[in-house]
This record gives structure tokens, C-alpha cells and sequence, in this order.
């Protein structure tokens, strides 16, 4: 016949199934809790490390932006007063300049390609 035994509210079996409590030496069990507190202070410490980090560069990145918003509404405000701004003006040249190498540059290969194709 089995026998139950109420202990703490929960109905336990005379069968020992299971792991057996192994009698652990309470000091090794605090030397382990101690190391996993300060392997989790580390990884705090360094998850905080990396946080801040990536907060500095996020506003480095927003004062850059405000920079280059702030220089844009200048510009606008130039232009609607009849202006251009020399910065606009080198970038148009700058442009013109490119494409007008690279018209160059593609009549020029044109030109070897002719050349060649005429010399068997």
C-alpha cells in the first residue's frame, strides 16, 4: 500500500526519484554566487559602456544634421531674396566641370575605339 506524506502543502511520495540533495559545502556554494554577481556586474558595467557610447554618437550625429539643416535654410532664404550662394555657385561649376570631363573623356575613348577599328 503507498503511504502519502502532506508536507507544505504538497503531496509527497515515499519513492526517491529524482536527484538526491548532494550535500554541497556551503562555502563553495557562496564562492559561486559571489563569482556570478561580479561576472554580472561586468557584463552590467560594460552593456552601460557600450550604451553610452552609442547615445554620444547619436547626438554628435543630430548636432551634425542641425548644422547642415541650419545651412540649408540660410541658402533657401538667400535664394528667395535673389542671391546665390557661392557654395551653390561651386557646386553648379563643380557639376559643369564634371560633366565636360566626362564628355571629354567618352569623345576621347570614342576616338581610340574609331581609330582602332580602322587600323586592321
Amino acid at each position: 500500500i503507498l503511504s502519502f506524506q502532506v508536507v507544505g502543502g504538497k503531496v509527497k511520495k515515499p519513492g526517491k526519484r529524482g536527484r538526491k540533495p548532494a550535500k554541497i559545502d556551503l562555502k563553495a556554494k557562496l564562492e559561486r554566487s559571489r563569482q556570478s554577481a561580479r561576472e554580472c556586474r561586468a557584463r552590467k558595467k560594460l552593456r552601460y559602456q557600450y550604451l553610452e557610447e552609442l547615445v554620444s554618437s547619436r547626438e554628435r550625429a543630430i548636432c551634425a544634421l542641425r548644422e547642415e539643416l541650419e545651412m540649408y535654410k540660410q541658402w533657401c532664404m538667400a535664394m528667395d531674396q535673389g542671391k546665390i550662394p557661392s557654395e551653390i555657385k561651386a557646386l553648379l561649376t563643380g557639376e559643369e566641370q564634371g560633366k565636360a570631363q566626362q564628355n571629354t573623356t567618352k569623345l576621347a575613348k570614342a576616338g581610340k575605339t574609331e581609330a582602332n577599328s580602322s587600323n586592321p
